[in-house]
């Protein structure tokens, strides 16, 4: 078996990585097909794809096959894992790779099955499944296989996973369906409702990215918008602040915020000490929204650190959980275990 053929694939909401091991990270490309509407023939996949969202013709549509970190359409998901798999195989797609794949941590029974078959239909020859903190705990550098706690929080586009991790396993977990899509939706409701402004999900994650912040007075800048104005029907231009993100975002962050408070209350307390001693870590594409860290910290009273490569975390740590396979197999889903029914 050519080891450079087993590969990890962090299939989020928003994007997909791809870890080909012995390579590293040799995909990076958005979760989004465009499809003929009628025909449901497939005319992109990816980053072109995502240059069509919202400027498709009738016809055409594209779709987000995953939805707040779980697949909300079976065929087009299948369709996308071929594609990218096909792309990073490249010659040696006959040797049929084994594939660890991340799911968030509160997937159910039933969605782990469409995630494996999916896998195993793309044509792979082992499936593996893997909770994203745990990989993201990984990829971020900590030995999570030490006794001693470790805590961390992967905010992803459609969810965010929190773990207490110790010994190579997950010892508490919670996760909730609030990520960097729904501060997006948020900022752009925010528009709409106070300014009359329609703006559309590209211009929303812009002004969270540019001007946005989760920590008051942690910055302050603007950012020029163009939208639909709802009165006059007519395109209009606006100056967001930050101070409208931050305003817009309250809601999702509560929502975050009572999610990482309520694993520390059930974390065992010998646990609790190490994490106080270690700090929490931040991973994933929605850590990156500015100030979370230090609004974090002030609501724990726990350091919250951004991880080296956050966004990159998860994928990182399926080629550190190949290289480990022996070890962790046996706390992993597999397509062995999903035939024997466990």
């Amino acid at each position: 078996m050519n080891l450079g053929t087993d590969m990890g694939i962090d299939l989020g909401t928003a994007t997909v990585l791809v870890h080909l091991r012995g390579k590293g990270i040799v995909l990076h490309e958005p979760s989004v097909v465009a499809i003929e509407q009628h025909t449901r023939q497939v005319l992109a996949v990816g980053e072109a794809a995502q240059r069509m969202l919202g400027r498709t013709p009738g016809n055409i549509i594209a779709i987000r096959p995953l939805r707040e970190g779980v697949i909300a359409d079976f065929e087009i998901t299948e369709i996308m894992l071929r594609h990218f798999i096909a792309k990073v195989c490249d010659r040696r797609r006959l040797l049929r790779p084994r594939v660890i794949v991340c799911i968030p941590a509160a997937t159910t029974t039933v969605e782990q099955k469409a995630v494996i078959e999916a896998v195993v239909r793309s044509g792979v020859r082992d499936a593996f499944l893997i909770e994203e903190p745990r990989a993201a705990a990984l990829g971020a550098g900590l030995d999570i296989f030490q006794p001693s706690g470790h805590m961390v929080i992967d905010i992803g586009g459609g969810t965010t996973d929190v773990a207490v991790l110790s010994l190579g396993e997950t010892v508490v977990t919670e996760s909730v369906r609030v990520g960097g899509d729904k501060f997006d939706e948020a900022i752009a409701r925010f528009i709409k409702k106070e300014f009359n402004l329609l703006i559309g999900e590209r211009t929303s994650e812009a002004l969270k990215i540019e001007v946005g912040s989760a920590y008051p007075n942690h910055r302050s800048t603007e950012m020029e918008i163009r939208g639909r104005d709802m009165v006059s029907g007519l395109p209009r231009s606006f100056q967001a602040r930050t101070e409208h993100v931050l305003e817009a975002v309250q809601e999702p962050l509560e929502a975050m915020i009572e999610c990482v408070k309520h694993v520390l209350e059930i974390t065992p307390p010998e646990l609790a000490g190490d994490i106080v001693q270690h700090g929490i870590i931040m991973t994933g594409g929605g850590a990156l929204l500015n100030g979370l860290d230090k609004l974090l910290t002030v609501e724990t009273g726990v350091p919250v650190y951004l991880a080296e490569d956050p966004i990159a975390c998860v994928a990182k740590g399926t080629g550190r959980a190949l290289e480990q396979l022996d070890k962790i197999t046996h706390t992993l889903i597999s397509t062995r275990r999903s035939a024997s029914g466990i």
